[in-house]
C-alpha cells in the first residue's frame, strides 16, 4: 500500500518540474515506488564544478528536490503545504560525467514533520552522496 495521497504519474510529476530549479538542471523522476521514488540528474556543465566534478550544492538540490516532492506527495495539496527547512549531505565519491540518480524514502512521516533520506548514485552503481532533508508541513490558511 502506498504512503502517498493520491496515485501520482511519472508524467504529472515531470511536467511540474520544467517551471523550476529541477528544470533547469535536468532532473527527470524516472520511478515512484510504494514509499519511495528515484529521479535521474545529468552531470554537465550545468551542474559540475570548477574542477570538473559534480557540485555538492546540485547534489543537495536533487536531494530537495525529491524530498520536496515526496512530501508533497503525502499531503493533501489542498489543505496543506510543505517546504524543506534543513538539508545535509555527506558527499562519498566524485562524479565527473553521465547520470546520477537519486532515491529518496521517508525515515519520518509525520503530521507536521517529515524527514525524508536520499542516496545518490554514480552509473556504475556507487554511492556518491547520501543526504537527509527535514520538511515541515503546515495546514494553508483559508
Amino acid at each position: 500500500m502506498s504512503i502517498f495521497f493520491r496515485p501520482y504519474t511519472l508524467e504529472t510529476l515531470n511536467n511540474e518540474r520544467n517551471a523550476n530549479m529541477a528544470g533547469h538542471l535536468g532532473i527527470t523522476f524516472t520511478e515512484i515506488g510504494e514509499d519511495y521514488l528515484k529521479a535521474t540528474m545529468p552531470v554537465d556543465a550545468k551542474t559540475r564544478q570548477h574542477f570538473g566534478i559534480l557540485h555538492g550544492g546540485a547534489s543537495c538540490v536533487l536531494s530537495e528536490t525529491l524530498g520536496s516532492v515526496c512530501a508533497w506527495m503525502c499531503i493533501d495539496p489542498d489543505k496543506q503545504s510543505a517546504f524543506g527547512i534543513e538539508i545535509n549531505a555527506n558527499h562519498t565519491r566524485s562524479v565527473t560525467d553521465g547520470l546520477v540518480t537519486g532515491i529518496c524514502k521517508p525515515v519520518h512521516v509525520g503530521r507536521t514533520l517529515h524527514v525524508w533520506n536520499t542516496e545518490i548514485y554514480r552509473e556504475d552503481g556507487k554511492l556518491s552522496c547520501i543526504s537527509r532533508l527535514t520538511v515541515a508541513v503546515k495546514d494553508k490558511r483559508k
